[in-house]
């Protein structure tokens, strides 16, 4: 019976005619010829029992115990369609804190040395060309608005296009570098920002100057976020607090690397070039071209750095993250003299993946069309991002921030640009105390080849003069009489004529235009050739004193950025943040009592160096107090805030200049007082792991 049974199976057939079975039980198809019995593969032959290829495998069938344990990993994936995302979102939660404890851990096997060192410097040049991008415009305002011809509201829209541009991208980019990654959005920021900003420095035009200017603020306005969330995700939590306010240093470099190039290019007017009578490219053109050069060093530096290994793991690139961890310990390791230390890790939990990306094949649609569902499915991740900030786990922490992002620019920002606007108010007053009244003069065939300044010509008659190659400076003639005089190659500066009387007088390549003369009766007077342009005198127009005041209070904020470094880890981020601004709100009590120039500088410098340890505390806590996936956005969001604030500072605080002292000075202090107060009621983050 056996021997039937034994007949029965090797006489098989595959019923369909694909294969048969021959006598030697090996598969063969069905249309070829009969092999012979003891034909075998070369391959299989000689192996034992166990290890015996699967025959089927030749053919390519698949083997069952294959199919088996591909359908048991499939099984999740597949039970995670049905699954609530509820229930997927708090599976994530659960893997995101696993990996906060394992990742802290792992840094601290990596240590802290040469790669974070690196790592510092190179950032730092990000955040200087942050801090150089703050004061450009204030200092080229002077000179750019003679060499363009601006009005007084063209200035106003110069001065705060940047921080618009900054607000932008805060926002977008922040959100981006949560999406995309640190090291990319960092290295998109930085060259926009070089770009416009060298181009800038070109352009003849104002509004091509305004443009320019927007953009390359809202490139510089993504490094700050990106940058503080980049660097702390390789700082162990003892050296967080410590290490990204060493960082914060880089801003105040910034500022007097801006203000030093000022004050040592600026006022030289031959470090510059003319082609033709259209086109000048004065010195403080130069001045903006090298204040791009921190950001042109930081963008080439970081094509050297590797990705963020903390957000490589949040998307699920596990292998990546290794590797980058691995590099940062034999780094440091190699560093220290410990070559031989072996990293450790083997495997790094990852979280849970439940965004739903689009992977769209490169036959589907035009190439702009796949473009244009890339971009729009990234930015509604994006906003998906911004609004999970605003959700119950994180509102309240959100809406605390903001209030105290917003209150400590208002305050800062609105500071900074008064102090100089009251500076240079109190020279214009010590200016006019100074002026030379003359009464009812009377000038006959005289000729005038000199500089008038600082001057009040009044009910004055001025007949058969000549006025050739000349300046006016700061000149007003108050019902004169002009007649036979004759004007040629005159510049002139805050010049006019009023109620004037003018009669048979030639005025020849002059810059003494219509709106000049005010309320004048000009009688069979000609203007022939006028000058074209504007006109500046560097050496006298632009005061030094402007970019002193600027350097000193960059400098100022030496202090307190070293005592916060120094006690970040040591009381906290909120008493950190609640004392600096409730100090600095005393500070400003006392600007009621800067009546000169050395009081306010004075006052100024005191101001910025006790309002800088709050500033890098923010920073921190801000960092601390959000996830991975979300930092880098909430920290845009805050920051773009923060911007807006400095927008209205400086619009408010501007316009009570000259008029009174008390509006700023309460406004500033109460701002401060009340965010000092609400910060004290944020969550302490010195003892948490980033998440």
């Amino acid at each position: 019976g056996g021997r039937e049974a034994n007949q029965v199976s090797d006489d098989y057939r595959y019923q369909d005619g694909n294969y048969d079975a021959s006598n030697d039980g090996y598969y063969r198809g069905g249309d070829e010829p009969a092999h012979e019995e003891d034909a075998q593969s070369d391959v299989t032959e000689g192996h034992d029992e166990d290890d015996e290829v699967y025959e089927g495998e030749y053919q390519g069938i698949p083997h069952p115990d294959d199919i088996k344990e591909k359908q048991k990993k499939r099984a999740p994936a597949m039970a995670d369609e049905y699954r609530d995302r509820a229930d997927l979102m708090a599976e994530r939660m659960e893997d995101e804190e696993q990996l906060a404890h394992q990742y802290e851990n792992i840094i601290e096997e990596c240590g802290h040395g040469r790669f974070q060192w690196t790592l510092f410097f190179v950032l730092g040049l990000a955040l200087m060309a942050d801090g150089v991008e703050v004061f450009v415009v204030g200092f080229v305002l002077p000179s750019a608005e003679k060499d363009m011809c601006l009005s007084s509201s063209n200035k106003g829209m110069l001065g705060l296009i940047v921080y618009l541009g900054m607000m932008v991208g805060a926002v977008l980019l922040g959100g981006l570098a949560d999406k995309l990654g640190r090291k990319q959005c960092l290295i998109i920021s930085l060259a926009i920002n070089a770009a416009f900003a060298f181009l800038s420095s070109f352009v003849q035009g104002y509004g091509f100057f305004l443009f320019c200017r927007l953009i390359s603020g809202l490139g510089i306005g993504g490094t700050l976020p990106i940058v503080f969330a980049y660097f702390s995700e390789f700082l162990s939590r003892e050296k967080r607090g410590e290490h990204l306010s060493w960082l914060c240093m880089f801003w105040m470099i910034g500022g007097i690397y801006a203000s030093a190039m000022a004050w040592s290019i600026i006022p030289h007017y031959g470090w510059g070039f003319s082609m033709g009578t259209k086109y000048h490219f004065h010195s403080w053109r130069v001045f903006v071209l090298v204040c791009s050069l921190p950001c042109i060093a930081s963008l080439v530096a970081l094509k050297f750095m590797p990705e963020s290994p903390r957000f490589l793991l949040e998307i699920g690139k596990h292998d990546e993250a290794w590797m980058i961890l691995k590099q940062v310990h034999d780094t440091n390791m190699r560093a220290k003299g410990e070559p031989e230390r072996v990293f450790t890790v083997s495997y790094i939990k990852t979280p849970k993946q439940v965004d739903e990306f689009i992977e769209i094949q490169s036959s589907t649609g035009t190439w702009y069309q796949r473009w244009l569902v890339r971009i729009t499915t990234t930015l509604k991740q994006v906003w998906d991002n911004v609004l999970y900030c605003l959700t119950a786990q994180y509102r309240m922490n959100t809406l605390m921030l903001a209030v105290v992002w917003f209150t400590m620019a208002l305050s800062y920002y609105g500071l900074i640009v008064w102090f100089p606007d009251m500076i240079r108010y109190l020279q214009d007053e010590a200016y006019e105390s100074r002026v030379k009244i003359f009464d009812e003069e009377e000038v006959s065939h005289f000729t005038f080849n000199f500089t008038l300044e600082n001057q009040i010509h009044r009910n004055g008659e001025y007949r058969n003069d000549k006025f050739i190659g000349m300046k006016f400076k700061e000149v007003k003639f108050e019902d004169s009489l002009f007649e036979d005089c004759y004007f040629e190659d005159v510049t002139s500066s805050e010049t006019f004529f009023e109620n004037c009387t003018i009669i048979s007088t030639v005025f020849y390549n002059t810059d003494l235009y219509e709106h000049k003369f005010i309320n004048c009766r000009l009688i069979n007077s000609t203007f022939m050739k006028e000058k074209e342009g504007c006109h500046i005198d560097f050496e006298e127009d632009n005061d030094f004193l402007i970019y002193l005041v600027s350097f000193l209070g960059s400098l100022s904020v030496l202090p307190g950025n070293i005592i916060s470094a120094l006690l970040m880890d040591k009381i906290g981020r909120i008493k950190m943040i609640g004392g600096s601004m409730l100090i600095s709100a005393v500070c400003c009590f006392f600007l009621f009592f800067g009546n000169s120039e050395s009081a306010m500088i004075g006052w100024q410098c005191l101001f910025c160096g006790a309002s800088i340890a709050a500033w890098n505390a923010l920073d921190v806590i801000t960092v601390e107090l959000y996830p991975t996936d979300k930092r880098a956005t909430a920290f845009g969001i805050l920051n773009g805030l923060c911007k807006f604030g400095a927008i209205l500072g400086n619009s408010i605080f501007s316009s009570f200049v000259g008029i009174t002292k008390v509006v700023p000075i309460l406004l500033a202090s109460s701002a401060l007082v009340g965010g000092g107060l609400l910060a004290l009621r944020l969550p302490e983050t010195r003892e948490q792991v980033l998440m």
